[in-house]
């Protein structure tokens, strides 16, 4: 295990790399937590051996927000943006599947966390919500750009107006979370989800990523462009001559990949 202050980062032998945000009680996201953050970040995204990532928090938050006490005028609140976007950029570069592990509270910058992984998954007595217009303010870590992307403008809109929580169903409802599991069991299920995925062709899947990420705020052509270059970019990989040969020698869903 590796750490810093508040943020720690454990290898796993299946590949999995568990990012847990330790800033107890709340897991309030402070500028020095979103730096640790984009650091480890960084370190995963370098790591070949690594093959899907999970971040998690603690039993009582997942991160219940971003660190009030650093809002003291617009220029600190420029500074504050900043770190949520080099932290939360890093976690989207990662090329690998990201999920995270919603306990507790993820609200505001916890929630804006949480959307920049790939999947998330809650305990059910998660609860998530976009509460800033309570103080006065809007979202300034991709809330109003990433959660418009997962579920439109119009769910968005009401969200960030109306600053409620939402509970691990409904968030489910609207697919802001993608799974709903007892509380006791979500870090096994989120761990075992991504040793799963782990399990795959996850050069594959970073390609396809970059793939749908970058080309979801281009025109279509451009888009359809990017995914020609992917495509072609997978077949110079060990999984894919793997995967190939195994369909033609045995049908599908028999290959056994190496993440190479």
């Amino acid at each position: 295990m590796t750490g810093a202050r508040f943020v720690h980062l454990t290898r796993r032998d299946d590949g999995v790399a568990l990012i847990r945000i330790d800033r107890p009680p709340m897991n309030v996201l402070s500028e020095a937590l979103l730096a640790e953050l984009a650091g480890f970040a960084a370190e995963v995204a370098g790591d070949p051996s690594v093959k899907a990532v999970v971040v998690a928090g603690g039993p009582k938050a997942f991160a219940a927000g971003a660190d009030v006490t650093e809002f003291t005028g617009p220029e600190a609140a420029r500074l504050v943006a900043g770190a949520f976007r080099r932290a939360l950029d890093a976690l989207g570069r990662i090329p690998r599947p990201v999920i995270a592990a919603i306990s507790g509270y993820a609200l505001g910058g916890g929630l804006e966390l949480a959307l920049a992984c790939d999947l998330r998954i809650a305990g059910a007595g998660a609860r998530l919500g976009q509460p800033e217009i309570l103080l006065g303010i809007i979202p300034g870590g991709g809330g109003t750009q990433r959660l418009a992307r997962l579920v439109g403008p119009a769910v968005t809109k009401e969200l960030v107006w109306s600053g409620r929580q939402l509970g691990a169903d409904e968030a489910a409802h609207l697919r802001i979370v993608d799974r709903v599991v007892p509380d006791e069991e979500l870090l096994d299920a989120a761990l075992g989800w991504a040793a799963e995925l782990a399990r795959g062709a996850v050069v594959a899947m970073g390609l396809a990523k970059r793939a749908i990420d970058d080309g979801l705020g281009r025109p279509l052509p451009e888009a359809l462009d990017l995914e020609a270059e992917a495509f072609v970019e997978a077949f110079r990989t060990e999984d894919a001559r793997t995967g190939i040969r195994s369909f033609l020698e045995q049908g599908p869903g028999k290959a056994g990949f190496s993440g190479r």
